[in-house]
């Protein structure tokens, strides 16, 4: 729990709603992002690559507080009295998903938290797996397509397997913004400091409480709990960064490379 008057500041809130914003933002723009970077360098047509291309790069661009208002006065709204019903009616008496798709559509929470997030880390995962399958060296397509393969066989047997480490990297800084992500998961996660196993609960992160509260730490424990959370999200990053370094490196030496 978190009270300040009892002084009593409980990490445990801030770093589940910061992991699993985060994990759940990666999953759905990982695919999504690899998705449009074939569909631009394999699929679509010359003249409308380049267009599209500037596209997703400027959409890295904007404020994250331009995405947060967005998510706030829009998105949120949205969620509530159209998708939010739908899935827990979809769900309803399913053991397991019904607990996670549980109570009343706030329109902010965990989800809402996490679609942000990952409309924000997808421009970034999206416009560096598109330079890494530019890289692919023409004569392995064309050999590729010179023995029958489809665009669907070739972009799974030949440029996803030579582009991996460089997609593990895009993959990477994308979670890396996510994890250090503050304005937009403070407009629309609810800030409640409570663990929930509902995706539709408030919660709230390490940054967005750090935000939230450090313009009120008025003693010395309260900073210093503050202080301590923002190590924590140090320690967080570290230990995902250094086990992608790994998982490059176990990639590297399987390839030869």
């Amino acid at each position: 729990s978190w009270n300040p008057v009892t002084e009593n500041f409980g990490a445990l809130a801030p770093i589940y709603g910061t992991i699993v914003t985060s994990a759940i933002a990666i999953i759905i723009a990982v695919p999504i992002g690899i998705g449009i970077a074939v569909f631009l360098t394999e699929l679509c047509p010359r003249p409308l690559r380049r267009p599209i291309g500037i596209a997703v790069e400027l959409l890295a661009g904007i404020p994250s507080i331009i995405y947060g208002i967005w998510g706030l006065f829009v998105f949120a709204p949205f969620l509530q009295t159209t998708i939010q019903p739908f899935i827990i009616w979809l769900f309803k008496g399913i053991p397991g998903l019904n607990s996670l798709f549980a109570g009343p559509p706030y329109g902010i929470g965990l989800l809402t938290s996490s679609l942000i997030l990952a409309i924000m880390v997808l421009p970034f995962i999206t416009s560096i797996t598109k330079d890494v399958f530019d890289t692919v060296p023409a004569v392995l397509k064309e050999s590729a397509y010179g023995i029958g393969c489809t665009t669907w066989e070739v972009t799974r047997r030949v440029t996803i397997p030579y582009t991996r480490v460089g997609i593990m990297g895009g993959v990477m800084l994308g979670l890396g913004r996510a994890l250090g992500e503050t304005m937009a998961v403070t407009f629309v996660i609810g800030n409640a400091h409570r663990i929930s196993a509902s995706l539709f609960a408030p919660g709230t992160t390490i940054s967005a409480t750090i935000a939230n509260e450090f313009t009120e730490a008025d003693g010395a424990i309260y900073t210093s709990s503050l202080v301590a959370l923002g190590l924590i999200l140090f320690i967080i990053t570290f230990i995902i960064l250094a086990l992608a370094r790994y998982m490059l490196l176990r990639i590297d030496s399987r390839t030869g490379a």
